[in-house]
């Protein structure tokens, strides 16, 4: 398993030949602000070669779990985070991805920022990346520092490489305005 630094990538199809279907699974912790938790939530945005998605159906979250062309499976919405394993999940069969789709983002927004909750009191955001076939974690990448202003982030990017190949970076886009943020730049 490889630990991650922001802005690095790694081949996934060179470090797991065959690789065709990957979990993404995303986990936080939260601190409770009167009895509450954050309610953080994973969305996919499938984008082209201009960094926008193409249409409505390239966009996968809680209230649209699969991506027109069948490649992106959101896993379901959890409402509290979980110290223990991922929180949420996504599954991606590479093999599906429309030829169309040059990026695919994942984004953490926390639903109930108007609680006060923000990147700054909902800490350890953490991404593995997983062969589906056989569990075997490939990759992990750790948010380390705060992000007080922002109640959204991307956390991490699949990308189309040389020949087909697919990789994945490590990466942090930080965003105030929840997931309507990240929504208006590539929407």
């Amino acid at each position: 398993m490889i630990n991650l630094e922001k802005k690095s990538s790694i081949s996934l199809t060179k470090q797991v030949p065959g690789l065709n279907n990957v979990r993404a699974g995303l986990s936080w912790d939260s601190m409770k602000i009167n009895g509450k938790e954050a309610d953080a939530d994973v969305s996919i945005f499938m984008l082209n070669d201009d960094s926008k998605i193409p249409n409505e159906g390239f966009f996968v979250f809680y209230n649209n779990l699969k991506s027109v062309d069948g490649a992106v499976t959101h896993n379901g919405d959890a409402r509290t985070g979980d110290a223990d394993g991922d929180d949420e999940s996504v599954n991606i069969t590479l093999s599906k991805i429309s030829p169309e789709i040059s990026y695919i983002l994942l984004a953490v927004s926390i639903h109930n920022s108007n609680e006060g909750f923000n990147f700054g009191n909902t800490k350890n955001a953490t991404i593995r990346i997983y062969n589906q076939d056989n569990g075997q974690q490939i990759c992990e990448y750790k948010l380390m520092e705060e992000h007080p202003e922002a109640d959204s982030i991307i956390i991490g990017s699949f990308f189309r490489g040389e020949q087909g190949e697919w990789k994945f970076e490590a990466m942090v886009n930080s965003f105030n305005g929840g997931l309507q943020a990240c929504l208006d730049v590539y929407s």
